[in-house]
């Protein structure tokens, strides 16, 4: 399905997506799987996710060991991912092997409170406009209804060689 210049709103919400769901619509597997469950997706409007941040996080061995802290640059690709995720299903489709998602923008990133263990950094990303193969989105994270990170972010699928 190819997507179209303007996103139409719907109606019809999934009310969530267990970790089984996720794997279907992101090609990402541990460590780089940042969406452990999707709380509810509208397709062609917003997502909302959680990463769930444990202190057997790889990256607290070296981000740093005296005071963990989640990197700004994974609170993005967890963002991304859940973005991944909204995209697949305003498109009515699940990740394939012969595509990847990827960035081609990231704009506006700010960090507002430092992400550690323990915390539950809540995923929420809308849609602003898909035109051109482009996609983009508003994206913020949220830990206790506290702002932790916030970007507008840009994508795109491309066909890859397997």
């Amino acid at each position: 399905m190819r997507v179209s210049d303007t996103i139409l709103p719907s109606a019809k919400t999934h009310a969530g997506l267990d970790i089984r769901a996720i794997l279907e619509h992101l090609p990402h597997r541990y460590p780089m799987l940042l969406v452990d469950r999707v709380l509810d997706v509208v397709p062609g409007q917003s997502i909302h996710a959680i990463k769930n941040v444990s202190i057997n996080e790889a990256f607290f061995m070296g981000h740093f060991p005296h005071i963990p802290v989640m990197p700004g640059v994974l609170m993005i690709e967890a963002l991304a991912q859940a973005a991944g995720i909204l995209s697949f299903q305003t498109m009515g489709q699940t990740a394939d092997p012969s595509s990847v998602f990827y960035f081609v923008g990231i704009d506006a990133a700010r960090f507002k409170r430092p992400v550690g263990p323990g915390d539950q950094l809540h995923l929420k990303v809308s849609i602003l406009r898909a035109k051109g193969g482009i996609w983009k989105y508003e994206a913020r994270g949220l830990v206790d209804d506290q702002l932790a990170v916030e970007a507008e972010l840009m994508c795109t699928m491309r066909k890859v060689e397997t």
